[in-house]
């Protein structure tokens, strides 16, 4: 990932009070829909839309005063996605990476929270009561998990997006870590 230097969460911890954390989580949850009654959907993968017009995950800056980078986390959460948010809870068993930028102190901390598909989808319908809806998120998307016979429509027309600082490459890497794909679909793309 250009310009990011991945490291250990307790490496990252300890990098010094100059450094700003922000945590940022996909959330996802098995989903048995058939989209136009042919193609299984297998899991809802949530990202947003950002003020500046790029899709990332929902979270932010976190400062250690918080407690931990997850009660901070869970925080943002609850103001970007609303009370919805307070039905589960992103704990350190669901972080997933740690970058350092490579120019400002800034460390990208990742993590990936199953969901049942009724929370996700609670989610999606409070999102637009809270906090920051409508300034800091324009509004929530679902990650298309399956490709077209056209073979762009789906994931690869999505990843075509701007996204912001290493959001795409989190995405890909979770989707085949957690495999959220059919094995080696990721490759292809």
């Amino acid at each position: 990932m250009a310009g990011f230097r991945r490291l250990g969460l307790e490496e990252a911890l300890a990098l010094g009070p100059k450094w700003r954390h922000a945590c940022h989580a996909l959330l996802y949850a098995p989903d048995p829909g058939m989209l136009f009654r042919r193609i299984p959907l297998r899991y809802a993968v949530l990202m947003q839309m950002r003020f500046d017009g790029r899709l990332g995950f929902p979270g932010g800056y976190v400062e250690l005063q918080d407690g931990s980078l997850e009660d901070g986390l869970n925080r943002e959460l609850s103001e970007e996605l609303g009370e919805a948010a307070a039905a589960f809870r992103v704990e350190r068993a669901d972080h997933r990476s740690s970058h350092a930028a490579s120019g400002p102190h800034f460390v990208a901390h990742f993590y990936a929270k199953r969901l049942t598909l009724e929370q996700l989808t609670a989610v999606e319908r409070g999102a637009p009561h809270a906090k920051d809806h409508g300034l800091e998120v324009l509004g929530l998307v679902r990650v298309p998990l399956y490709t077209l016979r056209d073979g762009v429509g789906g994931l690869p027309a999505f990843l075509e997006n701007t996204f912001i600082g290493i959001a795409r490459e989190q995405l890909l890497e979770a989707l085949q870590d957690l495999r959220l794909l059919e094995s080696g679909s990721v490759l292809k793309l």
